[in-house]
């Protein structure tokens, strides 16, 4: 396996490959980061600041030992097979070539640059047509036509490929669009997560622990059994390494029955429709109510009122037609009638007074021409909060993670403001269209979020690239509002814990959660590398729980094994069955259905028999641990 990048989701795929796949793997990183652990950038805490910035609200709570390294672990852990490390400034022919590009089975190209990722791809194809590619890209349009681009390039060079080999030959993924789900689902909800599959949303939604004697909706089946920790304010935030207080992932039946005293994550199927009222991402592109002020609109509504009024008087005095008297009064309001010069005193008194409101029509005409320029010139702006917002997110960072989770929070109708340094960050332009509220400015700065209105928000999301950044945004959040619930972007795992459980026992009454895009990234490019299709990643506490559509043909685990068979609790379970028939099945269930005007219906059976035997032309939907999938895709890889 081969690994190219220059960030932390280099290193972390790297050691996904190595310590959940058991893969011998090479690393291609530039000279600068050519370290045994992960890249000091953006994505890893600033240790002095981040930890004085800890220190004054950890003092006399809680005490956290120092971190280890995320890529070669902690003191303690078994001796694991070295990850090889080249440096090369750039992946091209020549390093390609020195790295065994010619016989790899998988080459993963993860630099931040996608003009690099192209490149090297492009190369590594010439090289070797039957190279697994998996390329992280964020432009999705562009990554459609290379995936296209480079499949045929395979099929053109091996006239004999096997079909199955080339739907598995090229991978585009963002990091970003795999993290945003959880990241977006994280701020809404807290604890529940959200994969996209055939048209389906699978929402992770949970539970709290039955009371005595009571019941608990396990919707379609357990997912998992939270930390017994959870409950806790000095407990930990359970991950990989937390032992048996950890969470448990993929449990029996007869685990679930004796964890009376634990939180658990269940699984729900909900269609698009009833997903949310945020379908449609935009609005009209200018509302009336914001083409004029309140006061012009009432200002109109008054002049409308004394105008029909005088056409009643009129009417009433004059007689005649109602048509007539009105036509008359218009005339008046405009001063384009003759002057009631020897006419009746009521008649004079009306056209004076009705004189008397057009001299008021016109300021206001022309304040409504104003108003009107200027809310067309400020639609193509930033908008601001309304004062009266309240239950909204706020959204820190409008960078490649943030603008999806913007999207994702959109989509689920979720009311938002952002905040954002940069005015020219990527973000800012899909903000704008959505006419979503925006701050410009410093979150650190004392003033910006009180500009956000967060005293009244829902949840404050912290996806800035600095974790410094984060925690003092958080830690300054909290003290406009202690019970705001808190999601924070952070890498690394020891130093999320240390900001966890200090953050839980200042805070026992707000909910905080951490969480790490490479993290959630990461087993989604591991599970593309080893030729199989990951729908989705979903965070449970620190850990991570994978949702994957597996082919049944040539999986001894599943083949020829009923339903009931063929669950392993702890290490995978299998969710649905694809009913759809071979020659009209979509290759990539996680997209979305085609917009093309007609109904998608799934083709996914989630009531599942257990004595359903699977045969080798099924396709399945399985949730799964890293070390699961890992063991199901094992014999096919090696």
């Amino acid at each position: 396996m081969l690994v190219s990048g220059d960030d932390a989701l280099a290193h972390r795929l790297a050691a996904e490959l190595r310590d959940v796949y058991r893969q011998q793997v090479t690393l291609l990183v530039p000279p600068s980061r050519s370290s045994t652990g992960p890249p000091a950038d953006a994505n890893a805490p600033s240790g002095g600041r981040a930890l004085a910035l800890l220190g004054r609200v950890s003092a006399g709570i809680v005490r956290t030992g120092a971190g280890r390294s995320a890529v070669n672990g902690g003191a303690g852990r078994p001796e694991e097979m070295p990850v090889s490390v080249r440096e090369t400034d750039d992946p091209d022919d020549v390093a390609l070539r020195d790295a065994g590009v010619e016989t790899a089975q998988a080459l993963a190209l993860v630099h931040e640059d996608d003009e690099t990722n192209i490149r090297a791809a492009l190369t590594a194809r010439r090289l070797n047509p039957r190279l697994r590619l998996v390329i992280r890209l964020y432009n999705r349009k562009l990554g459609q036509h290379l995936e296209e681009l480079l499949d045929q390039a395979a099929v053109l060079a091996v006239p004999g490929m096997d079909a199955d080999d080339i739907d598995a030959s090229t991978t585009v993924l963002s990091d970003a669009d795999t993290a945003a789900p959880a990241l977006a689902a994280t701020a809404v909800t807290g604890t529940s997560k959200i994969v996209q599959a055939d048209g389906l949303l699978l929402r992770t939604s949970e539970r709290p622990p039955p009371g005595r004697g009571g019941t608990v909706d396990q919707g379609l089946c357990t997912l998992a059994l939270l930390s017994s920790t959870s409950s806790d304010p000095a407990g930990v935030e359970g991950s990989d390494g937390s032992g048996s207080d950890g969470p448990l992932l993929l449990p029996d039946d007869g685990a679930v029955a004796a964890a009376s005293g634990r939180g658990r994550i269940v699984l729900e199927a909900v269609t698009g429709p009833e997903a949310g009222p945020g379908s449609r991402l935009s609005g009209p592109a200018l509302p009336f109510r914001e083409l004029f002020s309140r006061r012009v609109r009432w200002s109109f509504a008054g002049v409308g009122a004394a105008v029909t009024a005088l056409a009643v008087a009129s009417w009433l005095t004059m007689g005649g037609h109602p048509l007539h008297a009105a036509y008359i009064t218009l005339l008046d309001l405009f001063s384009i009638n003759d002057p009631a010069v020897g006419g009746e005193p009521d008649r004079q008194v009306l056209q004076l007074l009705t004189g008397l409101v057009g001299l008021l029509l016109l300021p206001l005409l022309v304040a409504a021409v104003l108003e009107a320029l200027s809310s067309f010139r400020s639609a193509t702006a930033l908008r601001r909060p309304p004062r009266g917002l309240s239950g909204h997110v706020v959204l820190l960072g409008l960078g490649k993670v943030g603008t999806r989770v913007l999207g994702r929070l959109r989509e689920l109708g979720t009311p938002v403001v952002c905040v954002e340094n940069d005015p020219e960050a990527r973000g800012v332009a899909l903000a704008r269209r959505l006419r979503v509220p925006v701050i410009i400015g410093d979150v650190t700065q004392e003033g910006v979020l009180e500009a956000a209105r967060t005293h009244r928000a829902h949840a404050l999301l912290a996806l800035t690239s600095s974790d410094t950044t984060n925690l003092e945004a958080a830690l300054y959040a909290r003290s406009i509002a202690p019970d705001l619930r808190v999601a924070l972007r952070l890498y690394d795992d020891d130093f999320a814990t240390a900001v966890y459980r200090t953050l839980r026992a200042a805070h026992p009454g707000a909910l905080t959660r951490s969480r790490s895009v490479t993290s959630l990234s990461a087993p989604a490019f591991a599970g593309a590398m080893m030729g199989r299709q990951v729908l989705g990643a979903v965070s449970v506490e620190r850990r991570v729980l994978l949702f994957a559509a597996l082919e049944v043909a040539d999986l001894p685990q599943l083949e020829g094994h009923t339903i009931a068979e063929a669950i392993s609790p702890g290490r995978w379970r299998v969710l649905a069955l694809d009913m759809t028939a071979p020659g009209d099945r979509r290759p990539d269930l996680s997209a979305a259905p085609p917009d093309d005007g007609t109904h998608h219906t799934t083709g996914l059976l989630f009531d599942l028999h257990p004595g359903h035997l699977l045969r080798p032309g099924d396709r399945v939907v399985v949730a799964a641990t890293r070390r699961g999938l890992a063991e199901l895709l094992g014999p096919r890889a090696r």
